[in-house]
């Protein structure tokens, strides 16, 4: 029996400056929330603004589960032929209102891929952020 050598780099954790970036070049990522014993992920689009995640949502259930318990995950992935990476930011998701603080989120240019309305704004302020990259094997 033969055994095939992996000579791929291995996984390697990402710095905290290599994930802010590819969490700013990401499209889209998903908020995961937990309540009541139950786990939510929602896809939303997204800005990183300072050391948080800015989006906008409407009301439902992803808005009502946040405030009710503010500690969310969220992630971001990505692949090419060659490489692969994942990245996971942790914090406190709170709505905002202020029309200031509104007014710099709209600058963010956040442009929602659903028809409906997102009105409401969440900022993460992230207080953990753990990244990895790894080579893909060769197709």
């Amino acid at each position: 029996m033969s055994e095939e050598v992996d000579e791929r780099n291995p996984t390697r954790h990402l710095s905290d400056e290599e994930c802010w970036q590819r969490l700013r070049d990401a499209p889209y990522g998903r908020v995961a929330l937990a309540v009541a014993g139950e786990v939510d992920i929602f896809p939303v689009n997204h800005k990183v603004d300072g050391s948080s995640i800015v989006f906008r949502t409407a009301p439902g259930t992803k808005l009502l589960e946040l405030t009710i318990r503010d500690h969310v995950a969220f992630q971001v992935d990505g692949f090419t032929e060659r490489e692969a990476f994942s990245v996971v930011a942790k914090g406190a998701a709170r709505e905002f209102d202020r029309q200031g603080e509104v007014a710099a989120a709209e600058r963010l240019g956040i442009e929602p891929w659903a028809p409906e309305q997102k009105d409401r704004w969440v900022r993460i302020d992230v207080t953990e952020l753990h990244g990895r990259w790894f080579e893909r094997r060769a197709q």
